[in-house]
């Protein structure tokens, strides 16, 4: 049986042989956007995507219908249609041999050389695939260490994707616990790699020509976030401890208390040098997702003027509705962070402060 497959902007029609899938005969593509000569059937692009059918022909109304969706897509802006056909995420180096991986969800850091390769946080499974390919391209040996700063899914989604090819996952042993809870609850545990090593306050190892060293400081973005500090670069990631002028996500459900927030960005500062480049978990639109101690000042000021920001509302005898329904758009004192999201904040920041007068 010969299977076709048809673009998603319905400018190339392929005839696959079942018996030899590389085998492929193809008309060029329409529009300009598709390759006829290398396709990449996994890339998640409006583009890329393949209409996969088990009949031997294709109906004229399914072809219509899947044209007529990327006929539309085709009008987009051109920035928008730039960052359709962009390539799968950037890496990009900092300090030594050491950098970052940006695509979607939480930042990713690593650290490759001929002796060692790590790997912190890991985004979602299929980013964590594009990833692992842009690694391979420069190192082919097993991955040593695999860090989670902390249990959320656009950091340790990715995990899967390092099954049998990494030695050892590390992160707070209450980063497990939650990564552990929330997997039961979403009955996605099949979908999980959890770590296998743990900790409560530092953690150290040696990995090729670095020492990883792991800080936790209590309580912030969640129970369970990790500083990771790669020490010979001086370059310390802080998973979504930073949210660089962006509305943070406060994650009660998960431990996580704004004033030792403050807290454990303080004990961040004394603890790495003023040299230090800090890898933040995201960044607002506009704003780079590394910086330097001024940044985790900044930090520390807005989630400190949250709090003094609601307990006067409180005071002045304010219901969390109330707070909402006045469509706030800033913190007084830390302007610096707009956009969406201030929500999150208020509400959190109220409930931490309510907690403690029930």
């Amino acid at each position: 049986m010969v299977r076709i497959l048809a673009c998603a902007c319905g400018g190339i029609k392929i005839r696959v042989n079942p018996l030899n899938p590389r085998h492929l005969r193809s008309h060029p593509c329409r529009f300009g956007f598709c390759s006829s000569k290398k396709l990449n059937f996994r890339r998640q692009c409006l583009f890329y995507c393949f209409i996969h059918l088990n009949q031997s022909f294709m109906s004229r109304r399914q072809f219509l219908q899947t044209s007529t969706f990327a006929i539309g897509a085709s009008m987009l802006p051109t920035a928008w249609l730039s960052q359709l056909l962009a390539p799968a995420g950037e890496m990009k180096t900092l300090r030594n041999n050491v950098g970052i991986f940006t695509e979607r969800g939480g930042t990713i850091a690593w650290m490759i050389d001929k002796e060692g390769l790590v790997v912190v946080d890991t985004q979602f499974p299929d980013t964590a695939v594009h990833l692992i390919e842009a690694i391979r391209k420069q190192n082919d040996r097993r991955v040593d260490l695999l860090i989670n700063t902390h249990h959320h899914g656009d950091h340790s989604g990715g995990n899967i994707a390092f099954k049998g090819i990494v030695d050892k996952v590390v992160a707070h042993k209450n980063s497990k616990a939650n990564q552990e809870r929330t997997a039961i609850a979403a009955k996605s545990e099949d979908k999980q790699l959890y770590p296998d090593t743990t900790f409560d306050g530092t953690w150290s190892q040696k990995v090729g020509s670095e020492t990883l060293s792991l800080h936790y400081f209590g309580p912030g973005h969640t129970n369970g976030d990790s500083f990771v500090h790669f020490e010979n670069a001086n370059v310390v990631h802080c998973g979504d401890l930073m949210f660089n002028r962006r509305f943070p996500n406060i994650d009660r459900a998960a431990g996580a208390s704004i004033a030792n927030w403050i807290v454990a960005l303080g004990k961040a500062r004394k603890t790495f040098s003023k040299d230090t480049l800090y890898i933040f978990g995201h960044g607002a639109e506009g704003f780079p997702v590394t910086g330097t101690e001024k940044d985790l000042i900044a930090m520390q000021n807005y989630l400190s003027k949250l709090l003094k920001f609601i307990k006067k509302e409180i005071k002045a005898g304010k219901t969390k509705e109330q707070i909402l329904e006045a469509k706030y758009q800033v913190i007084p004192g830390a302007e610096e962070w707009k956009g969406q999201g201030i929500e999150r904040s208020l509400t959190t920041a109220f409930d931490e402060l309510m907690e403690g007068k029930k």
